[in-house]
């Protein structure tokens, strides 16, 4: 498998993992989820990531994971996310998953920077540490409360060539994407930029100069049509799209319920053979799938105005 450069473009979704109903770890339903992203035009996965239900594998449940999907994945990009406490789980982690044929791995920051300095060291080190393995600089402030300005991006960018992407989930953070491109287009080395948020700003963000999505919904042909869309040169046809699909994305991005709603239509469109999640986690009242089914109907709808 190649390995992750400046050059990634397009989707990368952020895959659930799926787990039986009693909570095992269900390796059959990575094969079944990997091929059902694939065959809807994600151009990459990236696993184990905030929405993946990491901190609750253990470290054999997280390689068996990672084999599976990347072997399942036939040479098409796994991103692993291994952000941890310290230095040493990062590096047994992405070791591991490099050895399985990752392209690269994803790192955010520890809860506790706070200072420009901090932040750039905590970087340093783990491009230190990763040596050759080329990452993902994984800005999502809403999770780690760390706020990582343009300015300390572009230091690390700068400093240290492993740093090949932003997984950029700031929020808002427009501002942010058109600040970096417009370095880039002085002479700042350019990285690529795959953006965050459910893919809620999508539409905004790659007219701002993103170079594609890296996030998770049950319908991940939303943002491969919306970024198809947007490179054949018709931002209309892909608003139109978002337009469609916007009302569910809102609804799975609910705090505390989000994943359980994603993982029930999921399971409802064969991806995954479960909805569970591993405990501790949500689960959908009647009501919440009631809302759900009434809101996948209206979009098959407009789906079918639209063309």
């Amino acid at each position: 498998m190649a390995l992750l450069d400046e050059s990634a473009n397009g989707v990368f979704i952020i895959a659930a993992t799926p787990f039986s109903d009693n909570g095992a770890l269900d390796l059959e339903s990575v094969d079944r989820m990997v091929d059902f992203y694939l065959e809807r035009g994600a151009n990459g996965l990236t696993i184990l990531g905030v929405m993946g239900e990491a901190p609750k594998l253990t470290e054999e449940e997280s390689r068996a994971f990672i084999s599976r999907a990347i072997a399942r994945a036939r040479g098409a990009p796994i991103i692993v996310g291994v952000s941890a406490p310290g230095l040493a789980s990062i590096r047994t982690l992405a070791a591991s998953a490099m050895d399985a044929g990752a392209a690269g791995v994803m790192v955010a920051p520890p809860g506790h920077l706070r200072t420009d300095d901090q932040i750039y060291s905590y970087f340093d080190s783990v491009a230190e540490t990763l040596g050759a393995t080329p990452f993902a600089l994984q800005d999502y402030p809403l999770a780690t409360q760390v706020q990582i300005s343009p300015k300390v991006i572009l230091r690390i960018v700068e400093a240290l060539p492993s740093c090949v992407m932003l997984k950029h989930e700031d929020w808002p953070g427009l501002a942010k994407i058109a600040a970096l491109r417009a370095a880039s287009d002085r002479g700042a080395r350019r990285i690529s930029i795959l953006t965050g948020n459910g893919g809620l700003f999508l539409p905004e963000e790659l007219q701002r100069g993103a170079d594609g999505a890296m996030t998770g919904f049950a319908y991940p042909e939303m943002m491969v049509g919306v970024v198809r869309a947007f490179r054949a040169g018709d931002p209309e046809r892909a608003r139109d799209l978002f337009d469609a699909y916007l009302p569910l994305a809102r609804y799975e991005q609910q705090p505390g319920i989000g994943l359980a709603v994603r993982k029930h239509v999921l399971a409802g469109r064969g991806a995954i053979a479960s909805p569970t999640l591993r405990k501790p986690g949500a689960t959908l009242s009647p009501a919440d799938i009631a809302e759900v089914e009434s809101l996948i109907a209206r979009q098959t709808r407009r789906l079918q105005e639209i063309g």
